[in-house]
């Protein structure tokens, strides 16, 4: 597909998520558009739209209005999706944040984004009142979970946060003020999500609205009102929140939300919503092919699968649950979704049962990837390692050496993007213009990874050129892992490095301790601090405490000295 056509097709679908659920009210406003799945409840999308009207009714009550930003901060995915929603209509824009994250993590975030307002369940205020002398947020909105639901624990609101004064998300939720009527456009700023800095903090990245279509344009266009979309990625990344929540919207998709991954019930939920479409990060794939074998393996409904990255098993596990079509791709914070391949992993014949198949016909999925022009693999066929497929009509994408020269197919170097329509990619770095610059120079968007490009046009993705680590689905900051360590009195100098994780084919974080001079340092002593100061997912698997830092000739740590040195440890282990 010509870039124009696709361009065309785009807008003609729609290029505001706002006016693509007021469609589906007025299409069809009885149908379920949530099932959620942790207390079983299901929202119309009347039901849902009459409730994010009157949340941002609430939040203009507030004064919270056009371009103001929203923080939201909660691990119900049922109350972010309304937050998300009711920000929009307020005209403001939604800024997640990690519900991991708290301390100096929590502090830089909220300060950096400067909300007008932060949305918080109460079991997460403690960590907000912890950090409330760094921060200056006019206004805190609880969300206090009724009786019987999973997610009221007995949390009591902090002496602090409660002498700030609160409002109820419950209450903000039955206001019957006027619904703010704000004219937005495709340009306007819609979402501020953070992502891992490499050399640096996190860094905010400014999306548009259509930066929204743009990410969901290619893989909407293998699903139709019939699919069933899975969500159990959290809503503070753009995967969950975007490609897996948001996309629904434009065919009017039904989508079975809960708060997080489960590998033990993760097939009694895909049968519980119907779900025909899912995604499978990583550690997933491992965790559902390591239960033992079944007959009826295949009996449920998901014919497409995503899976980020394309693991090397994709064939053995599509054969056995059953999955139609497996796809893979590149998707960024920064640039949405810039490549996409299709893998038909069983042609003519079935995967999924006749009887629980739903959404697109194969052949309807074949004539779609062939209108778009995305490569289309036979699952029989070898399938090379980290292939992205073929870049999107909507953007130009290229491979560039350190002075941005093309390189050569097969040569690797860094992947840059450009867009070829307006407010397809990153607006800005929030508050940081001169990474912004650096970012975009000579007019090419710079993702920092290194892939390659062969003949035909196809390409793969290598490595991270940059200081950041894949864990557990989480862009883990090597700095700012090392920042945290750093806290402690005791540590003069630390230095994180990538160590391929025991299962799946992402990382585990190992640190290298230098401690300060005349100072004594145990290992498990720099383990209890990672504990009290970083999220779960960034605590390192492997500490080493060591006397001296190797160095360049310049000063900077030699990482790589570090990382071959604890491989050859671990390997002498595991012979022992």
């Amino acid at each position: 597909m010509k870039p124009e056509a696709a361009f065309a097709r785009m807008l003609d679908e729609g290029d505001r998520v706002l006016d693509r659920l007021d469609a589906c009210v007025a299409r069809h406003p009885d149908k379920t558009f949530i099932f959620y799945g942790e207390d079983e409840k299901s929202l119309s999308f009347s039901d849902f739209k009459a409730r994010t009207d009157a949340l941002a009714a609430g939040l203009a009550a507030l004064g919270v209005g056009p371009d103001d930003r929203v923080s939201v901060l909660t691990r119900n995915s049922l109350v972010a999706a309304l937050s998300m929603f009711a920000i929009w209509r307020a005209g403001a824009v939604y800024a997640p944040v990690n519900f991991n994250y708290k301390g100096r993590l929590l502090s830089y975030q909220l300060s950096d984004t400067a909300p007008k307002a932060l949305i918080v369940d109460v079991n997460l205020a403690e960590a907000v009142d912890q950090v409330l002398a760094d921060i200056d947020v006019p206004h805190f909105v609880v969300h206090q979970p009724a009786p019987g639901e999973h997610d009221e624990l007995g949390a009591a609101l902090p002496a602090g946060l409660a002498a700030h004064g609160v409002h109820d998300l419950e209450a903000l939720m039955a206001s019957a003020g006027p619904v703010p009527v704000v004219e937005r456009h495709y340009h306007d700023v819609a979402n501020i999500v953070y992502t891992s800095g490499t050399t640096g903090p996190s860094k905010g990245v400014v999306q548009s609205f259509r930066w929204m279509n743009q990410y969901n344009f290619l893989p909407r266009a293998f699903n139709d009102a019939d699919d069933v979309l899975y969500c159990d990625l959290p809503l503070y990344h753009v995967g969950g929140a975007f490609s897996q929540f948001v996309r629904a919207v434009w065919h009017g998709n039904t989508v079975g939300l809960w708060d997080r991954l489960s590998p033990s019930r993760f097939w009694q939920r895909i049968e519980q919503c119907g779900a025909t479409v899912c995604v499978l990060l990583d550690v997933m794939v491992p965790w559902l092919m390591s239960a033992p074998e079944r007959p009826d393996d295949r009996a449920n409904t998901l014919n497409k699968v995503h899976m980020q990255p394309l693991p090397s098993s994709n064939r053995t596990v599509a054969k056995r649950f059953g999955f139609d079509f497996v796809t893979a791709g590149f998707g960024q914070t920064e640039t949405g979704a810039g490549f996409l391949v299709l893998i038909d992993q069983f042609g003519d014949q079935a995967g999924t049962p006749p009887e629980l198949y739903a959404g697109l016909s194969k052949s309807g999925i074949r004539a779609a990837a062939q209108e778009l022009g995305a490569l289309v693999i036979d699952g029989d066929k070898d399938i090379p390692k980290g292939l992205m497929g073929r870049p999107s009509p909507l953007l130009e994408a290229n491979i560039v050496d350190q002075n941005d020269d093309a390189c050569d197919p097969g040569q690797v170097g860094q992947l840059v993007f450009r867009p070829r329509f307006p407010s397809m990619i990153i607006q800005e770095y929030f508050n940081k213009p001169e990474k912004t610059l650096e970012a975009f120079r000579n007019l090419w968007f710079h993702t920092g990874d290194a892939c390659f490009r062969d003949d035909q046009g196809r390409f793969f993705f290598v490595d991270r050129m940059g200081g950041y680590l894949r864990v557990r689905g989480e862009n883990v900051s090597s700095y700012e892992v090392e920042d945290l360590v750093n806290l402690h009195d005791k540590v003069q100098v630390t230095a994180a490095i990538p160590i391929p994780a025991a299962e799946g084919e992402e990382e585990d974080i190992g640190i290298f301790v230098q401690a300060v001079e005349g100072a004594t340092l145990q290992t498990d002593t720099v383990r209890d601090h990672c504990v009290d100061v970083m999220p779960r997912y960034m605590v390192p698997v492997h500490i080493r405490i060591i006397e001296e830092m190797p160095l360049t000739p310049t000063g900077k740590i030699e990482k790589y000295k570090l990382r071959q040195a604890l491989l050859d440890e671990l390997k002498r282990t595991q012979r022992a």
